[in-house]
């Protein structure tokens, strides 16, 4: 059984920093790609920010030069370092982790519980 548990989430005011985190266990034999989605009130999930395993970053427009998204393979790890908080991003923040349980698998996503992001002063 996968799990994925997040960390990181909290309270923050305007043009702080806070750091992500979110790891992957279970029986996993490979991970393909990770990502961060969030999800604001009264609003769809959306994608911030994807790391493939083949390919580069990609980034929502609105958070382009202040979020790094990045990954240690050996920690089975995917982190979102957000820098510049704005009250916008405001929101519950999940992991996307695409993975194979075993080599006869086709990738399947799995999704964390979900930390809340709040900027406010």
């Amino acid at each position: 059984q996968v799990q994925l548990v997040e960390s990181g989430g909290g309270l923050v005011q305007p043009g702080g920093s806070l750091r992500l985190s979110c790891a992957a266990s279970g029986s996993i034999f490979s991970i393909n790609h990770m990502g961060w989605y969030r999800q604001a009130p009264g609003k769809q999930r959306e994608l911030v920010a994807s790391l493939p395993s083949v390919g580069s970053t990609n980034y929502a427009d609105s958070v382009k030069g202040r979020f790094t998204i990045s990954r240690d393979n050996a920690w089975r790890t995917v982190y979102l370092r957000m820098n510049s908080l704005q009250p916008e991003d405001t929101a519950v923040y999940y992991c996307n982790v695409g993975l194979r349980e075993d080599r006869f698998q086709p990738p399947t996503d799995y999704w964390g519980q979900g930390t809340q992001v709040t900027v406010s002063s």
